[in-house]
């Protein structure tokens, strides 16, 4: 591989608790284990700061969104990603005025932050009531630049939606990144989503031709009496949509792969998937039923 184009992505998964402190010190450890082991990029699961409070509908709960400009993880992450010169996609929650987000910071490695994601897709069901927290994300779709390759970045529910990972692509991402928080359905304790949730990523990753990853948390979690546990199980998948690293359900763990960004390049480009698109067929993409918009 052409070292010049090399990135070396890395990937984590803990258990969280509600000390916001204890967290980012889990974090920050495990992130400069994947830096020393090479990682360029390193992927932290969402809403790490603390329990995935979405379990349940209560107010109580928007107490923890702060603005990107004081918000108690961002600060922390940038000093970090400045000393050890990697990059830092960091979920946040988000208070902006009155508005609530489920947010992503790209910070790069020189620690500053190059733009904010708004998680676009918002579930609501048993255990992951997230509409009574959040607004729909108004950013749109974003690509940012790093110093070590172009990343697209999804927010686990958006992870479902080849959509968004196509949209990416077309923006120029080299990588999609999601950083994600799954597990158990409290309606359905006879379901495991685990296969269908990394095998619909997978899917992303081979029809776009470029590596895409997920940070899940782990353990079990109880907020106010309702426990649900998360299944981690994080992972890599090159661009054939094989996995290249995996994580377990229940433990601990870093993943790190590497990638020569110029050679899938080429390999895009000589495989024609984007050549032989047919933007002006696709039109039916852009309504909600599938209904002639005429």
């Amino acid at each position: 591989m052409a070292s010049g184009s090399v990135t070396t992505l890395g990937v984590v998964q803990f258990a969280c608790t509600d000390d916001l402190n204890e967290n980012l010190v889990t974090a920050s450890r495990l992130i400069r284990q994947a830096a020393g082991e090479g990682a360029n990029i390193v992927l932290v699961q969402e809403l790490f700061e603390g329990l995935y409070f979405c379990q349940t509908q209560e107010p109580v709960h928007f107490a923890r969104a702060h603005a990107l400009a004081n918000h108690p993880v961002i600060a922390p992450m940038q000093d970090l990603a400045r000393e050890l010169g990697v990059v830092l996609p960091v979920s946040f929650f988000e208070k902006k005025h009155q508005a609530f987000y489920n947010s992503l910071a790209m910070i790069d490695a020189t620690g500053d932050i190059l733009g904010v994601y708004r998680k676009s897709h918002i579930p609501d069901g048993p255990g992951y009531s997230e509409k009574f927290y959040f607004r729909p994300g108004d950013t749109g779709f974003k690509v940012w630049p790093t110093r070590f390759g172009t990343i697209g970045v999804g927010i686990c529910w958006d992870q479902w939606f080849p959509e968004a990972a196509r949209a990416m692509a077309l923006m120029g991402a080299e990588l999609i990144l999601y950083p994600t928080a799954i597990g158990s359905e409290p309606a359905r304790p006879d379901l495991d989503t685990m296969e269908h949730w990394r095998m619909v990523m997978r899917g992303h990753a081979a029809a776009n031709m470029m590596p895409i990853a997920a940070a899940n948390r782990i353990g079990s979690e109880t907020i106010s009496g309702q426990s649900q546990s998360y299944y981690g199980s994080s992972f890599i998948a090159g661009p054939d949509g094989q996995l290249v690293a995996s994580a377990g359900r229940a433990e601990e763990d870093v993943l790190v792969a590497s990638f020569d960004r110029q050679q899938l390049a080429d390999d895009r480009a000589a495989w024609g998937m984007f050549r032989d698109r047919r933007p002006e067929l696709y039109g039916v993409l852009a309504t909600a039923d599938g209904g002639d918009r005429t």
